[in-house]
């Protein structure tokens, strides 16, 4: 079953420029900045009470992001939400008729495995499952 929201991922093209808006709007700055190679992006995160903000910019023109950004503009991108086991989320919501974008979790941000539905299967809205890695 999904869990709480992990976080909300919004596109940005310059995430200094971002960064210094978010610091604002939350009143902290970001408590961690990471590059995630295997997606070309480089992301910031933010928490705001209980919850978390991921501000994610391309550093790869013909990443998802950048595309993203050329397609729809900044703005949210992704809703993540806690799992605690994604290999069986991902086999569940597969069988209730969901496009999974990656039918193996990838190591993401933030020390989590990741995996995606496609926002056809959910009114749009590109949904991210996130599991800790636990080494």
């Amino acid at each position: 079953m999904l869990g709480k929201i992990e976080h909300l991922g919004i596109a940005v093209k310059d995430l200094d420029a971002a960064n210094q808006v978010y610091e604002k709007l939350l009143g902290s700055a970001a408590y961690k900045q990471e590059a995630v190679e295997s997606e070309h992006v480089t992301t910031s995160f933010f928490k705001a009470g209980e919850n978390k903000i991921e501000l994610l910019a391309a550093s790869n023109p013909e990443s998802a992001i950048a595309k993203f950004i050329e397609k729809r503009g900044e703005g949210i991108h992704h809703v993540a939400f806690a799992v605690e086991d994604i290999v069986a989320e991902l086999q569940r919501l597969e069988e209730e008729g969901f496009t999974i974008l990656n039918k193996e979790p990838k190591r993401g941000a933030d020390n989590k495995w990741v995996a995606f539905v496609h926002p056809k299967g959910t009114n749009g809205v590109l949904v991210e499952l996130c599991q800790e890695i636990k080494e």
